[in-house]
């Protein structure tokens, strides 16, 4: 069966007057390709680039752009109050005034103003557009009425040019719409200009810097030969789309071959080695609030790093052995920091995909590992019901003393939201210390 995350979610996508009108429609065959119900609603102007005819034929639906059609089921309002996500795919300069000045002197505008789901816009434009004061100042100020106003891509741009401002590739912004809109809804005070949305997703991780590692490492047998694990990285790159969805400042840290598509506005770098994950991971902890160790490490690797030539069969039946030695414990590594040091993260998370075997559980090793750790939270898995590289997870997660907090099942992407859920309450914990006061004591 084709996996359908967004199935039953009803999605309206705007699509303005840009050149990038034409990936609109990879990102609309994508969602429908997920289950969503989709309906497109273009501006008007955005037909010289885009014909209605395409947008009926990949949704079935037919395609309206003024107030004055379908008056009698009054499309201008029925449309955004019955729709789960609006998400506008590209968002021009234009647009992004109007919908800060709050026009509504077509379909799309209008529809936005009676939204009562989260609202996504992918921007593109020039480079320079997108710099402008003005247009920077329409992205605050919509990003504070609870709109999810994306980074842009940095790339080519319409003819010679090349720089921020670039529409995100659709499977980014597929992602992004997932993330949103499975991501806990925030409560709007009575009167709150900073949630005209009703129901924008809860930033509860606004203004954290959260570093995510994912993928598996690779352990170099000889410059063409390594050893690795079944790890794909879904896990910790949803984990990644999640958190930003949420507000979070990221940095993501891929191990290995990870090949998903990955959140655009945040801090990326690849590693091969766990030696060079442990590096990149001390390298970043200080200045992070929480770490979440989702990366598969390899516990061991070959002494040395590997032969630094090819190795040579020397009989046809000859075999191979290789001298292994441990890796760091990265996890327990930092936490050993914090401890020495007093500062650090005020949240270390780590994972443990476990089997059961004669001796315990697949749960009882893991909470063994949770108590070896010390680690403020432990997502265990169970790899014998949730292979590597599945659409879909369930974790149980452990305290450090490896008693259970929650689970959570469904796609990976509901999984990463239960984890930041989590750790969201350790970072804010009731009548705890306020932000200022923590950075205080960490710095």
């Amino acid at each position: 069966m084709t996996h359908q995350p967004l199935a039953g979610e009803r999605i309206v996508v705007g699509v303005t007057a840009g050149i990038a009108a034409y990936k609109a429609a990879h990102i609309v065959r994508g969602l429908a390709a997920w289950g969503a119900d989709v309906r497109v609603i273009p501006t008007p102007s955005s037909l010289e680039f885009v014909g209605a005819a395409t947008w009926e034929a990949l949704t079935g639906h037919r395609v309206l752009t003024s107030v004055f059609e379908d008056v009698d089921q009054v499309a201008h309002v029925a449309t955004g109050q019955d729709a789960d996500a609006i998400l506008i795919a590209p968002a021009t300069a234009d647009f992004l005034a109007r919908a800060r000045m709050g026009r509504a002197d077509d379909l799309m505008t209008a529809s936005l103003l009676v939204a009562r789901g989260p609202v996504i816009m992918a921007p593109a434009m020039h480079t320079e557009m997108w710099e402008h004061p003005a247009t920077r100042d329409n992205v605050t100020v919509l990003r504070e009425r609870g709109i999810d106003v994306m980074e842009p891509a940095v790339g080519r741009l319409t003819g010679p040019d090349s720089g921020p401002g670039r529409l995100p590739e659709p499977e980014q912004i597929l992602h992004r719409v997932l993330a949103t809109l499975r991501a806990p809804r925030a409560a709007a005070p009575t009167g709150s200009a900073r949630a005209a949305a009703a129901g924008a997703p809860l930033r509860d991780l606004a203004g954290r810097r959260v570093l995510i590692t994912a993928g598996g490492t690779h352990e170099a047998i000889d410059p063409v030969r390594f050893i690795s694990n079944h790890s794909s990285g879904k896990q910790g790159v949803a984990l990644a789309h999640a958190a930003a969805a949420r507000g979070a400042d990221v940095t993501l840290i891929l191990a290995g071959a990870v090949t998903e598509p990955l959140p655009t506005g945040i801090a990326v770098e690849r590693v091969d080695s766990a030696a060079e994950l442990a590096e990149a991971v001390h390298r970043h902890e200080a200045d992070h609030d929480a770490v979440v160790m989702a990366a598969a490490v390899s516990d061991f690797a070959p002494t040395g790093g590997g032969a630094g030539s090819k190795l040579k069969k020397t009989s046809p039946k000859a075999g191979l052995t290789l001298q292994m030695e441990q890796t760091e414990d990265i996890l327990r590594s930092l936490v050993t920091n914090r401890e020495r040091a007093g500062s650090g993260p005020t949240v270390i998370v780590g994972f443990a995909a476990e089997t059961g075997d004669e001796h315990a559980t697949a749960l009882d090793h893991a909470r063994d590992k949770a108590r070896r750790k010390g680690a403020d939270l432990l997502a265990f898995n169970n790899v014998a019901e949730h292979a590597f590289g599945s659409a879909d997870n369930a974790v149980v997660l452990l305290d450090g003393s490896g008693s259970e907090i929650d689970r959570a099942d469904g796609t990976k992407t509901d999984v990463a939201h239960a984890i930041l859920t989590a750790i969201a309450r350790l970072l804010t914990p009731s009548g705890g210390a306020s932000d200022p006061e923590r950075k205080g004591r960490r710095e």
